[in-house]
C-alpha cells in the first residue's frame, strides 16, 4: 500500500487494516487441541472401544487375535460420529469444551461432510506417521498434516 494512494483516497487505510485483521484467523494452540483430543477420546472413542472389545468381539483375547477387524469395527463408527459432529457444527464435544472450531480455509465456514471425512482419515495417517502430528509444534499456524491435506483450520472462538 502506497501513502500516495491513501492520501488521494484511492485506498481507505482503516478499511485495509480491518480487512487484514479479519483475514488473520486466531488459530487454536497445541495445548487446546490436545485437551480437546483427550476429551473426545474419553467421550467418543472409549465407549466405542469398550462396545467393540467386550460386546462385539467377546473379550480382549479375541480382539488381540483379530486386531485388524477389531480396529475396523472401532474406526468406522468413530468416523461416523466425528464426521457428524464436525460437519454439523464444526465442533466435537472436546472442541466445544475448549471453545475451538473447525473451519474450511476456502470459505471460512463449517466444512462439508466429504472434507471432514477426508480429514478424519488423514488424521489417522498423521497419528500413525507421528511426523504429521509433530509438525504442528513447528508451524506458526499450528496446523498438523491432516489440516494441511484437508485445507482446514482449527480456530479459537
Amino acid at each position: 500500500m502506497r501513502w500516495r494512494d491513501v492520501k488521494q483516497k484511492k485506498i481507505d487505510f482503516k478499511q485495509k487494516e480491518k480487512k487484514q485483521n479479519q483475514d488473520q484467523n486466531d488459530y487454536a494452540g497445541v495445548f487446546d487441541k490436545t485437551k480437546a483430543f483427550i476429551t473426545d477420546s474419553f467421550l467418543l472413542a472409549t465407549p466405542i472401544i469398550y462396545i467393540v472389545i467386550y460386546l462385539i468381539m467377546g473379550s480382549k483375547e479375541n480382539f488381540g487375535q483379530n486386531m485388524l477387524l477389531g480396529w475396523a469395527y472401532i474406526l468406522v463408527p468413530l468416523c461416523i460420529v466425528v464426521v457428524a459432529f464436525l460437519s454439523k457444527s464444526g465442533q466435537t464435544p472436546g472442541y466445544k469444551s475448549q471453545d475451538i472450531k473447525l473451519i474450511d480455509n476456502k470459505t471460512g465456514e463449517t466444512p462439508s461432510v466429504v472434507l471432514v471425512f477426508l480429514r478424519f482419515w488423514f488424521f489417522i495417517i498423521s497419528i500413525v506417521s507421528i511426523v504429521g502430528i509433530v509438525m504442528m509444534f513447528f508451524r506458526k499456524d499450528k496446523k498438523a498434516l491432516h489440516d494441511i491435506l484437508s485445507s482446514t483450520s482449527v480456530v479459537k472462538l
